[in-house]
């Protein structure tokens, strides 16, 4: 019988909390203790608890070309990608309509939503779980840093991602006696999709002055071997939401101590976080100073400088930077732009039958991560990002919906882009005597008229990268499960 989904008021806001009492956790206690004892490094089924020396942890190959110091900058490290925050469990539904925009308003109908239970068959993980599945589905030994409940939805959290070859490594170290079961609970997001197919997000993060994990104040011993351990630390606007300003420039200026590339994606929440909090505030610029990548679409790139040309936009995000080397446009189903110092490199989209674009941006991180590990072309990163989110949006939802590795490769493979001259000339004209720029082209174009810009076939990309994925599909048999 399913457990039923109480709502719950603490703060004067609403919880949309399951309670389920009653099915609690089996690796739980009611203090988190198993949860700690169950953050473990898994090397794609190798587990080995966090605070034992891993020298026999399975490797992974590098898939590309990789110079010697980029891979010494990475030498002892068993995580490829670890994500920070942004654990949730998404409720996906359909409904007649999205809620409306006015907070009370907002807040009365999931109120009345809530009234009945949300059957199993309609929970998926969220947030970070869309970047850490399609990271795995690449090959990659991915970790999630962050907090999961004592509840039934922890326990479904944990073994999709158990299913998927990823470890989860809990935050929270301290048995706080205090801390009301609510507070401690998993974060559910209803995922609401109306008849035209728009979404509505709703959390109970949006009912609360405070971030919804505002108890955490400093970071797990766990976390921060987790984080000691990994080549590059991925965190969105969205972990602004769970965890406090405080706790999220501390795992920053941590990173930055032990030699961690930081990705951050301010994504939709960059636009309130310029307006919020004074310590939000100073977070945000932290994020954008200190990450060695940045990844947003043109509109948020806009949102952050004020500049409405994205490549501009993104030279000034450079220009700011202290340790950024490459700042991520995603330009929709336009394709994708890499701005470095240097060099702008542009990749036009994938023509797909689309679905579903929940996931899409998540999984597209995953591949720019992908690239950046392996020291890739950027225009061949672009390529094979480009190609996971068009796979994730052929699909329904996100989580165990994204893209797998064989829908990549045949994209790829299939060489179908969605071309477009007059838009790509339109936004590299203004740019061709400022840096080297290169395109990716469906064929050469060895008469193209514009001879300042480098076009790439993704017949040439394809025949480089495909025979690499081809091989680790049959070693670490990705995508399968």
């Amino acid at each position: 019988m399913l457990h039923q989904v109480a709502l719950a008021l603490r703060y004067d806001y609403a919880l949309f909390s399951p309670h389920p009492e009653s099915l609690q956790n089996p690796r739980l206690s009611s203090k988190n203790e198993s949860l700690r004892n169950y953050s473990v490094f898994r090397c794609r089924g190798v587990e080995i608890p966090v605070r034992k020396h891993r020298s026999n942890c399975l490797t992974v190959p590098f898939y590309g070309r990789v110079e010697d110091d980029w891979v010494r900058s990475f030498s002892g490290k068993d995580i490829d990608v670890a994500t920070l925050g942004n654990l949730c469990v998404d409720v996906v539904l359909n409904v007649p309509k999205l809620p409306p925009k006015p907070l009370d308003e907002r807040k009365a109908y999931l109120e009345q939503l809530s009234k009945s239970p949300p059957d199993k068959e309609h929970w998926e993980a969220g947030g970070n779980c869309n970047m850490a599945i399609a990271a795995a589905r690449l090959g990659m030994r991915v970790a999630t840093i962050g907090h999961v409940g004592n509840e039934i939805y922890g326990r479904f959290l944990l073994d999709v991602l158990n299913d998927q070859g990823i470890s989860m490594v809990e935050m929270n170290d301290q048995n706080d006696s205090d801390i009301s079961s609510i507070a401690y609970e998993t974060l559910l997001c209803w995922v609401l999709v109306d008849p035209l197919q728009k979404h509505g997000f709703c959390s109970r993060a949006d009912f609360s002055k405070e971030p919804a994990f505002s108890w955490l104040s400093t970071l797990s011993n766990d976390a921060k071997m987790a984080i000691r351990q990994s080549k590059v630390i991925f965190c969105n606007g969205y972990g602004f939401d769970e965890l406090s300003p405080h706790l999220l420039v501390s795992a920053l200026s941590y990173a930055v101590d032990v030699g961690v590339s930081i990705f951050f994606d301010p994504g939709p929440r960059g636009k309130r976080l310029i307006s919020g909090s004074r310590e939000e505030r100073m977070a945000l610029e932290e994020y954008l100073r200190f990450s060695d990548v940045l990844l947003l679409t043109s509109e948020e790139a806009e949102a952050l400088t004020g500049i409405k040309d994205p490549i501009l936009a993104g030279k000034d995000l450079l220009k700011n930077g202290k340790r950024t080397k490459w700042v991520v446009i995603k330009l929709g189903s336009k394709g994708s732009v890499i701005i470095t110092p240097s060099s702008i490199s542009c990749a036009p989209g994938f023509k797909v039958k689309i679905t579903d674009t929940v996931g899409c941006g998540d999984s597209f991180v995953a591949a720019i991560a992908f690239g950046y590990i392996n020291k890739l072309a950027l225009v061949d990163t672009l390529a094979i990002a480009n190609a996971v989110g068009a796979s994730t949006a052929m699909g329904s939802g996100a989580g165990r919906n994204v893209a797998k590795l064989k829908q990549v490769m045949e994209l790829i493979a299939a060489s179908n882009l969605d071309e477009d001259d007059e838009f790509w000339d339109e936004l590299l004209q203004e740019h061709l005597n400022t840096a080297e720029i290169t395109l990716l082209t469906k064929v050469y174009a060895n008469g193209s008229s514009n001879h300042q810009i480098q076009r790439i076939s993704l017949k040439k990309v394809a025949a480089d990268l495909l025979p690499k994925f081809e091989a680790a599909a049959q070693v670490k048999d990705v995508g399968k499960c």
